[in-house]
């Protein structure tokens, strides 16, 4: 079952602004100690200053929540559970103690329980080298079958970029740039892989997004770049996501350690700067979906 916090669950009825939040950012699994609690409470605060409800997803003691208080948020950071879309169902009978929520988990309890806008760092897509693997993140899939905003910094950035917009093409998922024409590669600001929808503000997202669910169509994603003081030199993180996806393949790591192998590698290379950048724009989606969700419960 899912169970929705009380403040949640009265801005719901109020048919006030709400935005979902993943935990696997906020866990073990995401951000290093303390980072990951500082990246909670940014998210948390700058969801609330402009004026929306923020609703953190995750499991505990075996039931799905949809807004979690701030007395289970240690529990949430403390958590080393993955739990994506397909494992949603089976954590009531496992009694799952405590779960993180990923993207495509997060977008199917937003839409349950009517919550219109979800915010993220990055969004999984197609891996490189698919042709082998197979590995295609769930994420992909969850935002085309719900209708609930992603506002993300694009794509996670050891991922196939072109293969992923392609991915998203073919599921019928618009890429809308938040004041860009490109694909943000999210530590950095431009791909160089152009979107085909483009955007200058929050109403005009909220439009975009209340047309899909006229229509009866799926979710839409909306990339925001990474603020520019925090953005990354793409030459050095390209280097060093080259270096880790090698270490990968010698090591026969795939799946689920993917990402947290390729994180680990970019924040030793990185002196921890990868781990401030990521702080930023995470912070910075936060805004832009609150923003947005403030401009949908208006309508």
């Amino acid at each position: 079952m899912i169970v929705v916090g009380d403040e949640v669950k009265d801005a719901l009825s109020a048919g006030n602004a709400v935005v979902a939040l993943e935990s696997t950012i906020f866990s073990t699994l995401g951000l290093p100690s303390p980072a990951n609690e500082e990246a909670l409470q940014r998210c948390l605060t700058v969801i609330r200053s402009a004026g929306a409800v923020p609703a953190l997803t995750a499991v505990l003691d075996g039931d799905i929540c949809a807004g979690v208080s701030e007395e289970a948020h240690e529990r949430v950071l403390a958590s080393a559970v993955k739990v994506a879309a397909r494992d949603l169902s089976t954590v009531g009978f496992r009694n799952l103690p405590e779960g993180a929520t990923t993207v495509s988990a997060s977008v199917v309890i937003a839409d349950a329980v009517g919550i219109e806008v979800f915010a993220t760092g990055g969004i999984g897509g197609v891996h490189r080298e698919v042709e082998i693997t197979g590995d295609v993140s769930s994420d992909l899939d969850a935002i085309a079958r719900h209708q609930v905003l992603v506002v993300s910094a694009g794509a996670k950035a050891f991922l196939d970029l072109p293969r992923t917009l392609e991915y998203l093409e073919t599921q019928s998922v618009p890429v809308v740039g938040w004041q860009t024409n490109h694909f943000p590669a999210f530590y950095t600001r431009d791909s160089g892989l152009p979107v085909p929808h483009r955007v200058e503000d929050a109403e005009s997202a909220a439009q975009i997004h209340l047309a899909r669910r006229e229509l009866g169509q799926g979710g839409t994603l909306l990339v925001a770049p990474i603020p520019a003081a925090d953005e990354l030199d793409p030459t050095e993180i390209n280097r060093v996501i080259e270096e880790s996806l090698n270490d990968l393949r010698d090591r026969k790591i795939s799946g689920p350690q993917v990402t947290p192998h390729v994180l680990s590698g970019l924040e030793k290379a990185t002196a921890g700067e990868s781990v401030s950048a990521n702080l930023s724009l995470a912070e910075h989606n936060a805004r832009i979906a609150a923003e947005i969700a403030v401009e949908i419960s208006a309508k």
